[in-house]
């Protein structure tokens, strides 16, 4: 098991930003149902390991695996979080010279792991986000793969709670794919975050939140 130093401090969000890749096909959006809730005895060992150890993260400005600085970027910060427990994440992905972490990621797990649209995440599992910011700079909606995180918990409404680095931070964030369209409840409670930076001349259908730009859940781990 690789080694981990954390270095904490607490950031204000400055700008949403996703992380950067190329655009590669897109998948249909599939219907999304609720989910039910996780119990937390019906983990696997490395599950909630691999959950606890991106918790410890919250918070973190530096991350180093086994003295080895990693990048400070969403997919670092993912990689990170599974070097702890014997997973490199960018291992066996395809020579591309365009391809940044986000599409290493999506490239191993779909190779190593399952990659999937199911209605059903688990703590542990891996999440990925299409346009999450303008990669290519064209003002369109084609830049799939941009941001990933690792899923924290799901509550009975089957809200997620994920844990990625986000602009300068990494935090908490949720997604309810039931209800993809709502940051808040009536009550104030958070169903989806906001991801992308709303900017003057958004295109029309453009997504913002967590729920409106999911795209894939990925599966490394067993069940």
């Amino acid at each position: 098991m690789m080694r981990l130093l954390v270095i904490g401090t607490t950031i204000a969000l400055l700008t949403l930003v996703g992380c950067v890749t190329t655009p590669v096909e897109q998948a249909p959006r599939p219907r999304i149902d609720t989910v039910p809730a996780q119990s937390p005895a019906a983990l696997s060992r490395t599950r909630a390991a691999v959950v606890r150890t991106a918790a410890k993260l919250v918070g973190a400005t530096t991350i180093q695996s086994n003295g080895r600085r990693i990048a400070y970027d969403c997919a670092g910060v993912t990689r990170a979080i599974f070097l702890e427990h014997g997973i490199d994440l960018y291992h066996g992905s395809p020579a591309d010279s365009n391809a940044n972490g986000v599409r290493l990621i999506f490239a191993h797990v779909r190779r190593h792991g399952t990659v999937h649209q199911s209605p059903v995440a688990q703590p542990g599992d891996l999440v990925f986000f299409d346009n999450t910011w303008d990669f290519n700079g064209d003002g369109r909606l084609n830049d799939p793969l941009t941001h990933v995180g690792v899923v924290e918990r799901v509550a009975p409404d089957g809200t997620v709670t994920f844990i990625s680095r986000v602009a300068d931070a990494i935090e908490r964030h949720h997604m309810n794919l039931a209800l993809p369209h709502v940051h808040k409840t009536a009550d104030g409670r958070v169903l989806n975050d906001y991801i992308r930076r709303k900017r003057p001349g958004d295109p029309d259908g453009m997504g913002h939140l967590t729920g409106e730009l999911f795209t894939f859940y990925g599966t490394r781990l067993g069940q």
